[in-house]
């Protein structure tokens, strides 16, 4: 007999589908940010393009009051489980359930003028062959939610695949996890620019071990040279800066004048929207979720600090001293002007505007 999970208001079974129960938190956050478009907007259409056993479906209906969700998996193996799980739950008029590729699916919604107010991609690998075409489901206004199971392309391990995938050479260094956050926002980024559009970042997060990125679908192309550029780490004093377009010639460490190792070009502005990461935690707090609104605070604290993060193995190493300790790092920091604070990515890591040397500098005398 095939045993039924409970998952937030949802009742499913699983049977061969493949379910993660510890990422949670991850439907968690999709959940939420659907419920605040629906408020916002009136309106929630959802696309679960990848949907396993339904667990995302069952949930945008049953807790952000989607109107309606087209449930796909091309998978012929999860159908019976899936199909069950939504017709036990759900009206007929409450869902659509296919068993196709999901790219065929796109198109069909561009080809019939049917938008979705959120599309759900939640595939193994790179996200790439639906970055693409996942916007021309999508409603100017909608998102779109992407997953990545592929770290080794985006943290440096696979520089050929992360040309091949993302149009970028993609470099190991501390802060590389958060580098692949930003190479498929970018990717994204660079695909509404090619339709005259753009994408603004609703929120990124690292589990660590998958990638999730939420963008929003908006009218005007967002993409300048500011914001989608490179990242330059130096090896040798671990130093970052970011490099424009038309500095790459000059890509040099202004600390000790050592060539620095570039990844690139990816996002650089904002890793989430601080309003919505807030309007989020207050839902979360309102429905007593308290695991994902403390990680919503702390996304909204780290927002629009620098594309990078220091962390505190390396502070320590540097500065030839024990661990630092980070909130008493972060706090003098503070007290004298720098922004800082902790970062979901790396809870053993700071961002900061100040620079490397000077936190290890601070280090160094706090520990003295």
């Amino acid at each position: 007999m095939i045993s039924t999970h409970q998952e937030g208001k949802a009742q499913f079974k699983v049977g061969n589908a493949f379910y993660r129960p510890t990422t949670q938190i991850v439907r968690d956050l999709g959940i939420l940010a659907a419920a605040i478009h629906k408020q916002k907007t009136g309106e929630l259409r959802v696309l679960d393009a990848m949907a396993g056993c339904g667990v995302r479906g069952l949930r945008y209906l049953l807790e952000a009051e989607a109107e309606f969700v087209w449930v796909n998996d091309a998978d012929p193996n999860v159908y019976p489980v899936l199909s069950d799980n939504l017709r036990t739950t759900l009206s007929a008029s409450q869902y659509h359930l296919t068993q196709t590729d999901v790219n065929r699916i796109f198109f069909d919604c561009y080809n019939r003028s049917d938008f979705y107010d959120l599309i759900d991609v939640d595939c193994f690998g790179a996200p790439v062959p639906y970055v693409g075409t996942v916007l021309w489901g999508t409603k100017l206004g909608g998102m779109v939610y992407l997953t990545s199971t592929d770290g080794r392309s985006v943290t440096g391990n696979n520089v050929h695949n992360s040309l091949k995938f993302y149009g970028a050479y993609a470099r190991s260094h501390p802060a590389a996890h958060e580098q692949g956050l930003r190479l498929i926002m970018g990717k994204l980024q660079e695909q509404a620019a090619s339709q005259e559009r753009g994408v603004d970042p609703v929120f990124a997060y690292f589990t660590g071990e998958t990638y999730r990125v939420m963008m929003r679908f908006v009218e005007k192309p967002q993409l300048t040279e500011n914001n989608y550029g490179w990242l330059g780490y130096c090896h040798h004093c671990g130093n970052y800066q970011t490099v424009g377009w038309r500095k790459l010639g000059k890509a040099i460490c202004p600390y000790d004048g050592e060539k620095l190792v570039l990844s690139g070009p990816l996002w650089l502005d904002s890793l989430h929207d601080r309003a919505t990461v807030k309007e989020m935690a207050n839902l979360a707090q309102e429905w007593g979720w308290s695991k994902p609104m403390s990680l919503l605070n702390l996304m909204a604290t780290e927002a629009d600090l620098p594309p990078y993060f220091y962390t505190l193995q390396h502070i320590g190493k540097k500065g030839k001293i024990d661990l630092p300790k980070r909130d008493r790092l972060i706090a003098t920091l503070q007290e004298q002007g720098y922004r800082a604070c902790a970062t979901h990515v790396n809870l053993q890591a700071i961002k900061t505007d100040a620079s490397f040397t000077h936190c290890v500098e601070t280090a160094k005398e706090l520990s003295s």
